[in-house]
């Protein structure tokens, strides 16, 4: 009883288990593999609008507030006119003064022209009344601007929506004093239409060359956790964002939103198809990342056939064959370029590598271009012994008496 136990442990030991029970295995299949970039961004509104002010002055009434929906034209806030009217006031009167004056000098031109022509005073005394009847006309005209001007501040008291749309923010409040010194004050931002939004997001450079406009796009926000919203790529900008060597790009992802749900400010989680190819044949990520395990003394090690004029495969951890997805550019699809990379199949209950060109990658799967490999065929992924995972090989071993 004892001599049988320990052939069959040994036997165990040195491979002998069923090949179900060591490796785990997948399948080559035809379907889809959909080439998705991830981005997080915040939706705004695609057209918005800061009302400010171009003078100084202090609120006198506010005629909107948030979420108040305004038509171009419309009459949003007043400051205080009492500088404004006083000011038009002191210019029309010099207004008033210039016109004066220039009506005294034209009799003057006047008289001392009909007294040359008679000769009873000199040509030059003409040329100073002419020279004081210019300098009247160009005061009268100096006049005229500064009351354009004062009625012009006068007007900006009054603060017009510049378009039709919602008050989405108002950072005043009455009484408030805005100094218009040095830069325009922010009164109200106004959104031209919350019925369409857009989302501006940051791609790395990795991934900015599988991006086009007209790209479709899907996101969620925290607010709607369950359900998924559609856009497109409207914009892909040129200008690079560079932090910390690290370089990305910045990506306009627009939306409809019919209902209202999408608020501005929300925080979106945007996942953009870049790639997508249908029908093709496939195998799992996990299949091309497997690596057998260094055989034991006396085991044999898996079998790899080397082609004539080919180097043989590296050993695992020594390069040659990363894991799709794993940031190389290679890994990532680039745009549907074939990579060199390999599979194992199992024959015989024994791993064999197989090379393969491998196409566009996802999160689970990658096209296969190239290579021994067709559809249900049953790759390796896991070495179950390897792991100690395999059912009674991973159990301990008996000691032999």
């Amino acid at each position: 009883m004892l001599i049988s136990l320990g052939a069959w442990a040994v036997w165990k030991n040195q491979g002998g288990q069923d090949p179900a029970e060591r490796w785990r295995l997948d399948t080559a299949d035809r379907g889809d593999v959909v080439q998705v970039i991830t981005a997080n961004g915040n939706l705004n509104p695609v057209t918005s609008v800061s009302v400010g002010t171009q003078v100084s002055g202090t609120i006198l009434r506010l005629h909107a507030d948030f979420n108040s929906e305004v038509k171009q034209g419309q009459l949003l806030a007043e400051l205080d006119p009492s500088l404004f009217n006083a000011a038009v006031a002191s210019s029309s009167a010099n207004l008033n003064s210039a016109s004066a004056a220039l009506r005294l000098a034209e009799t003057k031109e006047a008289r001392t022209r009909a007294l040359v022509g008679k000769g009873f005073i000199s040509q030059a005394e003409l040329d100073v009344n002419v020279q004081e009847l210019d300098a009247a006309r160009a005061q009268v005209e100096v006049a005229k601007a500064q009351v354009s001007r004062d009625k012009t501040n006068l007007g900006y008291a009054t603060i017009r929506s510049p378009i039709s749309g919602v008050v989405v923010a108002r950072t005043v409040e009455v009484g408030q004093t805005v100094a218009a010194s040095f830069s325009t004050p922010t009164l109200f931002t106004i959104a031209k239409d919350l019925k369409e939004m857009q989302i501006e997001t940051s791609i790395a450079e990795a991934d900015v060359g599988g991006l086009k406009e007209g790209q479709p796009a899907r996101f969620r926000v925290d607010a709607f956790p369950g359900q998924f919203f559609r856009g497109q790529v409207r914009q892909v900008r040129l200008s690079p964002t560079i932090q910390s060597n690290v370089v990305t790009y910045t990506v306009i992802v627009t939306a409809d939103n019919p209902e209202g749900h999408l608020k501005p400010g929300m925080t979106a989680y945007v996942q953009i198809t870049a790639n997508r190819k249908q029908g093709v044949l496939r195998v799992t990520n996990a299949a091309l990342r497997f690596r057998p395990a260094t055989p034991e003394p006396g085991k044999d090690a898996p079998r790899e056939p080397v082609k004539e004029g080919e180097k043989p495969a590296a050993a695992p951890g020594k390069g040659g064959g990363g894991a799709p997805g794993s940031g190389g550019r290679g890994a990532r699809g680039g745009g549907g370029q074939a990579t060199q990379q390999r599979v194992y199949k199992l024959v015989d209950g024994k791993p064999v590598a197989v090379p393969v060109k491998t196409g566009l990658s996802d999160a689970n799967f990658t096209e296969i271009v190239e290579g021994d490999i067709k559809e249900g065929d049953k790759l390796v992924t896991r070495d179950l012994v390897a792991q100690g995972t395999a059912g009674p090989a991973a159990q301990p071993r008996m000691r032999m008496f």
